[in-house]
């Protein structure tokens, strides 16, 4: 299943709060064929990422799917472990569904701003941060979440525990997401 459609359906329900009709989705994917439609929609029908209803289609839960990439270290940097997992949410909670993804957080280096050991974040992808940002980034080939800052006009990593020292990057800091919200279940 090319999961570009998808992508083009769930945009297209995010801006009208509907699922388009066949009609529109030969405009929104450029297709001629109403037969490549139904096939397109019988695929996702049978993925459950949509159901029909009274010859009305309608997204399930797993429509809204966002993928949990892995764990990560919120203490000293570590590498990264990638685990591909889905987790349903309501897509209300995310703004920008089609770019962003779900850390779990591991460590107590963020604990000052609210983010705890086993909270989900909900990264949204942006190589675009401003000092203040919590962000994930990539400091000398190593994965962290921190505060983004600047110190004599370099960009430096700071840790919401005065247990951490900062981060200054010895040959290189980027951007890779900004944290949008923090998840926490009880």
């Amino acid at each position: 299943m090319n999961h570009n459609y998808l992508n083009q359906i769930r945009q297209f329900y995010k801006k009208n709060k509907r699922i388009p009709s066949y009609s529109e989705m030969l405009l929104l994917f450029g297709l001629s064929s109403k037969n490549a439609i139904h096939k397109i929609v019988n695929n996702l029908v049978s993925e459950n990422y949509l159901q029909k209803f009274n010859n009305k289609l309608s997204p399930t839960n797993f429509f809204f799917q966002v993928p949990i990439l892995g764990n990560i270290k919120a203490g000293f940097p570590t590498g990264a472990e990638e685990e591909l997992n889905f987790l349903s949410l309501d897509e209300y909670l995310i703004d920008k569904p089609n770019s962003s993804f779900l850390l779990k957080v591991s460590g107590d280096s963020m604990e000052g701003v609210g983010i705890f050991e086993g909270d989900m974040v909900v990264i949204e992808k942006t190589a675009q941060a401003r000092s203040g940002n919590i962000v994930l980034a990539l400091i000398d080939n190593e994965w962290t979440l921190k505060i983004l800052d600047k110190k004599n006009g370099k960009s430096i990593l700071r840790a919401a525990n005065p247990n951490y020292p900062e981060f200054i990057p010895v040959e290189e800091l980027k951007v890779f997401g900004i944290v949008k919200s923090v998840m926490r279940k009880y």
